[in-house]
This record gives structure tokens, C-alpha cells and sequence, in this order.
């Protein structure tokens, strides 16, 4: 499976499908998740529908009955995705714009790892200038051969401060590349993925059909998910919020449901893996020094509160939702310096951010470009190998 190659076959399907929320059907949403044995995409005569596979609309979480079947409520953000479980692919895209008809997810069987590898990359900041250091990337995942790779925001150039025009050419130019690569790509939104939020600069309106997190999900589809590989239960996430014309980091009430509930699903156990843009826990921006002027000024008001935008604002809520299960490490990138940070804990979660693949960077110390490669043995997460990206 290759996530990206299925979901631009999604885009062509469905362009500029995900309506604002007032827009979204309230109707329930359904289908069957059937295992795909000629993997052509479609139900054909003696496949079996599939039980126990998690589905969501990033509000609700359902696990189909015994004979593949779901039934969501409502349609939530427009998406309905399937959470691919261990020993799962997908022949066609892992998610769907809601639509009047059922929406069915077409899986193939495999053989679950007990030893797999995976690349954590971060901050592509893809446009015609830097396309070559995401293609060095493919070619570091095709030496290396991971069995996926995870890309943590801040995907393309910008979208943040910029027409709808230049915005679309950088999100297809990175759709175009990663669905080059041989293996799955999974992405996660940064604060540049965020369409037209600092209008004084874009000139785009709040109204506009795919402002803020709207151009992500039509492009790329759930801006959180999850799915579980080799006994390891992987959560993207998005860290990135919005407050009129700011981005800042933050993870927000929905998606706190939503995330409860996708764990809930987990045997005790299962080690979880998150991956998000804005990091949970980091020294590098403190270390850069507070700005109050340009772009991005460090510390923005959110209603009454004051909040430092670049770690998630509120992670004592999501502490306690990931402290209730093995949560070995927590992936995350925007301050292009790779980290790792550990606590004497009882999590003993290792806090990970990746460097910047776009390139090195000066702004505190002398930050070489690379990605990381981590092995998983039994469900136990190594703590990586940095490769650098020359």
C-alpha cells in the first residue's frame, strides 16, 4: 500500500469535497470493511466482510460487526476513515469524503511483523526551490527500505500566508513526490499547512471553502487517525490550532474525544506511538529566545490567556489520556533540531523531535538536516539512528 498514491486517486474522486462543518450531512454514515483477496479495489463474490476494524469521522470511533458493517452517526469534519489494523493494508485509500452512498474500505491481508523499521521526517517545506532534499529522502527510504515512513509537518512551503493559487501548487507538488515512494507515507499537519490563516498577508477570507484545515483534509485527507503495525499502535495528530490569525499549539476538545476513544479500542498493552507537528515538550525554541514582532511572535492571547504558541499549550489534558497506556515515545518536529528529551517518569516516555529535511539550520545551534531511523523488535522501540540528509 501506498497511503499517498491512494489518496490522490481519493482527490480525483472527490475535489474540493470537504464542506464547512455547517455544511457536513448529519445523517449517518455507513458500509462494510471487506478483505480484498484479488486486490482490485472492489467487493467482489466470497470476500468477507471484516469485524472488529476501527472507523471514525475524527468524532466518533466504531468497530465494525462480524460481518464488516459500520454505522457512524454523523459525518463529522466530511472524512470517514478506516484505522487499519495489524496485519491489514489497503488496496484503495485508507479514507473517504463522506458521500450519499456507503462507503466501503477495501483491505488485504498480511502477515504481522515482529520486527519492523519505520523513518520519522519533519519539515519538507516542499516547493520547486527544495524538492530535491524530500526526493534525498526517498532515496535514503529506498537504501533503507522502512516498512513506512512518517512525515511530521510543515509538509509544504507555506499555505499559511499565501493565495489559494500558490498554495495548491505546493500540496500537489508534495502529494506528487510521496506517492513516489515505495512505501507508505503518513503525514500529519504543521503550522504551513494551515490555508490562508494570517489574512492580512494571504488576502483570503475565513469564509472560504477550504480555509484553515479545509485544503489539508480535501488534499490528504484526516488530519489525525490512527492505524497499528508489529503490535505498535501508531496516533497522528494535529498540534496545530488556530486563534483568528495565529497558529499555536494545542490539541483541541474533538480531537481529545476522539482520541480517548481510539485507545480505548487498544488490548492492555499495546505500546503507542503519537506523531504531530508542534512537539508536546521542547527546549529549542526557549533556547532561541522570545520574539514579540514578525511572523510569528512567541507568545499570542487566546481569549484571556497568554500562551507560548510552539509546545502544545495544553498537554496537562492530553497527559493523563496517554499516561493510561504503554506510551513509549512521542514524535514531533517544527523546531528543525533533532531532540530527545526523557523524563524519570512513570511513562518513561522518550519526547523525540525530529531535525528538518528542508535543510540545517543556524537559529540556535549548528543543526544538521537528517531523519531518523527507528527498529522495532517485539514492540520494543529503539532509539534511532540519525541519517543525515547532506
Amino acid at each position: 500500500m501506498v497511503v499517498f498514491r491512494c489518496c490522490l486517486a481519493a482527490l480525483l474522486l472527490f475535489v474540493f469535497v470537504v464542506l464547512p462543518r455547517a455544511q457536513v450531512p448529519a445523517t449517518p454514515v455507513s458500509g462494510i470493511v471487506f478483505e480484498d483477496t484479488n486486490r482490485n479495489g472492489a467487493r467482489d463474490p466470497g470476500e468477507r466482510g471484516l469485524g472488529g476494524i476501527g472507523v471514525s469521522n475524527q468524532h466518533e470511533v466504531v468497530e465494525t460487526a462480524i460481518d464488516g458493517s459500520y454505522r457512524l452517526q454523523g459525518a463529522g469534519y466530511g472524512i470517514v476513515f478506516v484505522s487499519l489494523a495489524d496485519g491489514y493494508g489497503t488496496t484503495g485509500p485508507f479514507w473517504r469524503a463522506v458521500s450519499t452512498e456507503p462507503i466501503d474500505f477495501a483491505l488485504t491481508a498480511r502477515t504481522p511483523p515482529s520486527t519492523f523499521s519505520f523513518i520519522h521526517a519533519s519539515d519538507t517545506h516542499v516547493s520547486r526551490q527544495s524538492v530535491s532534499r524530500l526526493q534525498q529522502l526517498r532515496a535514503i527510504a529506498e537504501e533503507r527500505r522502512p516498512d513506512f515512513v512518517l512525515v511530521t509537518g510543515d509538509l509544504v512551503r507555506d499555505a499559511l500566508r499565501v493565495g489559494e493559487e500558490e498554495a495548491r501548487g505546493y500540496y500537489d507538488l508534495y502529494t506528487n513526490e510521496t506517492r513516489r515512494f515505495p512505501m507508505p507515507v503518513w503525514s500529519v499537519p504543521g503550522n504551513h499547512e494551515n490555508f490562508g490563516i494570517e489574512r492580512h498577508l494571504s488576502l483570503v477570507s475565513a469564509s472560504h471553502l477550504l480555509y484553515g484545515k479545509g485544503m489539508y483534509r480535501a488534499r490528504l485527507g484526516p488530519n489525525y487517525y490512527s492505524f497499528t503495525h508489529g503490535g505498535v499502535h501508531f496516533v497522528g495528530l494535529d498540534s496545530v490550532d488556530i486563534a483568528d490569525l495565529w497558529y499555536y499549539g494545542h490539541v483541541d476538545a474533538t480531537q481529545l474525544t476522539w482520541l480517548r476513544a481510539d485507545l480505548a479500542r487498544l488490548p492492555a498493552g499495546t505500546p503507542v506511538v503519537t506523531f504531530n507537528h508542534i512537539p508536546f515538550i521542547s527546549a529549542v525554541e526557549p533556547m532561541s529566545g522570545f520574539r514579540d514582532d514578525g511572523a510569528a511572535p512567541t507568545l499570542i492571547k487566546v481569549g484571556d490567556r497568554t500562551v507560548f504558541r510552539h509546545v502544545v499549550s495544553n498537554f496537562k489534558e492530553i497527559l493523563p489520556i496517554l499516561q493510561s497506556r504503554d506510551w513509549p515515545l512521542a514524535l514531533g518536529g517544527h523546531g528543525h533540531i533533532r531532540e530527545s528529551i526523557r523524563y524519570e517518569s512513570a511513562t518513561r516516555t522518550r519526547f523525540h523531535q525530529a531535525a528538518a529535511v528542508v535543510g540545517p539550520t543556524t537559529d540556535v545551534v549548528s543543526a544538521i538536516s537528517g531523519v531518523t531511523l527507528y527498529r522495532v523488535r517485539d514492540r520494543v522501540i529503539d532509539d534511532g539512528e540519525f541519517i543525515p540528509i547532506r
